[in-house]
């Protein structure tokens, strides 16, 4: 099947929504004070949430476009950008192992100790485990979920091709109903009998990739919409926006338990749970999602500037970054201190920020000198909004 798409522009604000959720990300796993007030501030939805949909949005309406003309190269394209990230990951996994793990050794760091407390007790098995991305300590799970749904991509935008998108569609929310039920567990299990590594549940990584992967699914779709010139959310009526905007008021009072102790966190449990993408918190997003795009034009003005846009064109370089600054956080925690407070605090976000914004800057710069390399100089590259 083949569709005659419009011409790719840039959204310069899909970049700048993405740099958006890794501040947001950042401020959420520092360990300090500022954490409590940026975790789920606005109903059941965090960063993750956003920052993996945004991700496979933008995945979707990229390589949609490509699909039509060149699927072999676009299948190839993703390969390379899989194994990009499985190698910044494993960078990730070495600094944890060696420099990290040492440290919360010899300076008796509960924080950096407890985050990898599996590696430490079976430091072979931790480390065959995650390079088969098996093994995901705290933290250092979601480029692996990141490297697994990009590999299946080229595999299911050739699908969307052939035969649409609502049999996907179909599937992928089968599967998500699945993992309401177990489906994990069953799997896991049969990993751990043909591997042999004997891996627990909760050190495979807090995300359970057959529920979350409804998210990046749906994100593709509507990046393939886009790419066509096509948004569901144009065709919501005035009057379901309306429902959702009361429904995502609901759910930032239950967030808070302005509702009382039967509509609280604890009270609706795995029903808004973030790991498993609970069914309330599927109505929480999807609200949400409505009332966003209808409020588009009034969120732009507000996210589509700097630090944002220069965050989100380098947002692999950011979330590694943000990675290396939490462990330097983690590492300033002692006794039973769980949050840095005072100006230790403060200089760490500070310095933080400072070091993300000069990481994202020298990337664009690279990828601006890629992009204006001489055609003499033949480069392959990836599409500057995907890295």
């Amino acid at each position: 099947m083949s569709l005659h798409l419009p011409k790719l522009e840039r959204r310069p604000e899909l970049d700048a929504l993405r740099g958006l959720f890794l501040v947001w990300m950042t401020l959420t796993h520092l360990p300090t004070r500022f954490s409590d007030f940026v975790n789920q501030p606005i109903g059941f939805i965090s960063s993750a949430e956003g920052f993996v949909f945004i991700s496979a949005l933008l995945v979707g309406r990229i390589y949609t476009h490509e699909m039509q003309h060149d699927e072999a190269g676009v299948h190839l394209k993703l390969l390379r950008r899989s194994l990009k990230i499985y190698g910044y990951h494993l960078l990730l996994l070495f600094f944890a192992f060696t420099v990290a793990a040492a440290y919360a050794v010899h300076a008796h760091r509960a924080a950096l100790t407890n985050l990898l407390d599996f590696y430490l007790a079976h430091p072979l098995t931790a480390i065959i485990g995650s390079l088969l991305l098996l093994y995901c300590p705290p933290l250092l799970d979601i480029l692996p979920m990141y490297v697994i749904f990009l590999l299946f991509t080229p595999i299911i935008l050739s699908i969307a091709v052939r035969i649409g998108w609502k049999k996907i569609l179909a599937a992928s929310m089968l599967v998500w109903l699945l993992a309401q039920f177990g489906l994990r567990d069953i799997v896991h299990n049969w990993l751990v009998h043909i591997t042999h590594l004997n891996i627990p549940l909760q050190e495979t990584g807090a995300f359970n990739l057959f529920a979350w992967q409804a998210v990046w699914i749906t994100a593709l779709w509507l990046g393939a919409g886009l790419a066509r010139g096509f948004v569901p959310f144009r065709y919501v009526p005035r009057s379901v926006v309306a429902i959702c905007g009361v429904i995502s008021v609901l759910f930032i009072a239950a967030r808070y338990g302005w509702l009382g102790p039967h509509l609280d966190p604890q009270a609706l449990g795995l029903k808004v749970d973030k790991w498993q993408i609970g069914p309330l918190r599927v109505l929480n997003l999807v609200c949400f999602s409505v009332v966003l795009y209808w409020m588009r034009k009034y969120v732009v003005k507000v996210v589509a500037r700097e630090p944002f846009l220069t965050l989100g064109k380098a947002s692999l370089h950011v979330f590694c970054a943000h990675l290396f600054f939490v462990f330097i956080g983690l590492g300033l925690l002692y006794g039973e201190v769980e949050q840095l407070q005072g100006w230790t605090a403060i200089v760490l976000i500070a310095v933080t920020f400072i070091s993300l914004i000069w990481v994202a800057a020298r990337e664009v710069r690279k990828q601006r000198a890629r992009k204006n390399r001489p055609a003499s100089q033949p480069v392959t590259h990836e599409p500057a909004v995907s890295s």
